[in-house]
């Protein structure tokens, strides 16, 4: 697989030997514009390079122009070491995870999607080679057509908290109409993706946020949000639950949310111990002992609560993120987006989001 690059700097991809003559072809892409992270610590070590190599497309990989990415926290928590012993052998790295922009070039076994097509998607947590860069590589089923609706900033702020929320609500807690759900943090982007995801399939959704989020969250279609910071939340929350999604994932809100749950319900919690382990005691030791301290709350958790307990992390998901492409088309999900920066800013963002000058989604974009 090679690709072209017209003169408004948008791939054709040359199959098989043969391709669309352009009059305006004018050279090779093999390398773009990058943000690499040499070396984990602040906001500071972030470059952006020119001349970074694009790897050659597998047969299910399409390539992506990419015109918006967001600022997860997985990216600022990636770049201070989060993760070291899977990443550390492999730096310099490419951060991001959500994309919005164009299909520029696609694998030999793509059918689903055509070039010049507007996309938005995620890639796994653990991928290598991120977001933050002019040409981006993802999966087939990790992009899907963008919602016409919305803009890029819009869209890229969108994929990987709605597929976090998704896999959490639909794929573990397999959430039904008339169920009752709490959200742990409906504030940040992955709990308020929860709260409208369960909203349109028809549940009764409460949650506890800042006291600056309850009017949105309450306007999205929540029943109750209890401001964490002026009242005892535990005793605030109307009722019991068949679903607790945890976003903070500390011990004091696990203990909340077990409780508050019906018995034959779920408690599912972004914060899981694998990476964190593995980052204090090698790869090798980390991860058994891990699955060790999740398998023990599991079996602890069922037999004094007749709960299920489980870690959620995002995945792929090509049904997930086509509904998301739907409810974001029809106004019925969003992630607001609270500051944008030019690429060129990438340090100024990360630190914005490092001192939280900004309660909501980041964005940065590509001219």
């Amino acid at each position: 697989m090679r690709w072209l690059l017209r003169s408004r700097n948008v791939p054709v991809a040359i199959q098989n030997g043969s391709h669309n003559t352009l009059d305006s072809c004018r050279s090779l892409v093999t390398s773009c514009r990058a943000v690499l992270l040499p070396r984990f610590g602040g906001p500071e070590v972030l470059e952006v390079r020119q001349n970074v190599h694009i790897p050659e497309l597998k047969p299910k990989e399409v390539l992506v122009r990419t015109r918006a990415v967001s600022v997860n926290p997985l990216d600022t928590r990636m770049r201070s070491g989060y993760g070291r012993s899977l990443f550390e052998p492999l730096l310099p790295l490419i951060l991001g995870r959500d994309i919005s922009g164009e299909v520029a070039a696609l694998g030999s076994s793509v059918r689903s999607l055509s070039v010049g097509q507007e996309v938005f998607g995620a890639l796994h947590p653990t991928a290598v080679r991120g977001t933050y860069a002019d040409y981006a590589i993802l999966a087939e089923d990790e992009l899907t057509i963008k919602p016409e609706s919305i803009s890029h900033a819009e869209a890229s702020a969108i994929p990987f908290a709605a597929l976090t929320a998704w896999r959490a609500l639909r794929c573990t807690a397999r959430i039904k109409q008339g169920q009752r759900l709490l959200v742990v943090g409906g504030g940040g982007a992955v709990g308020f993706s929860a709260i409208q995801l369960a909203v349109a399939v028809g549940c009764h959704v409460s949650t506890t946020c800042g006291g600056e989020c309850i009017s949105r969250i309450l306007a999205a279609g929540a029943e109750q949000a209890v401001d964490y910071t002026a009242e005892d939340y535990e005793t605030s929350i109307n009722g019991y639950f068949d679903a607790v999604l945890d976003t903070i994932g500390v011990p004091e809100t696990e203990r909340i949310g077990i409780n508050l749950l019906k018995r034959g319900g779920h408690y599912m919690t972004l914060q899981g111990e694998a990476a964190s382990l593995a980052d204090r005691y090698g790869l090798a030791v980390g991860l058994p002992v891990s699955t060790a301290i999740l398998l023990k709350k599991q079996v602890q958790y069922r037999y004094s609560h007749g709960i299920e307990y489980s870690w959620n992390y995002m995945r792929a998901d090509p049904e997930g993120l086509h509904e998301i492409r739907r409810l974001s088309d029809v106004g019925k999900l969003k992630v607001p987006v609270d500051k944008t920066f030019s690429i060129k800013e990438v340090k100024e963002a990360h630190e914005v989001k490092d001192k939280r000058l900004v309660p909501g989604k980041v964005v940065l974009e590509f001219d």
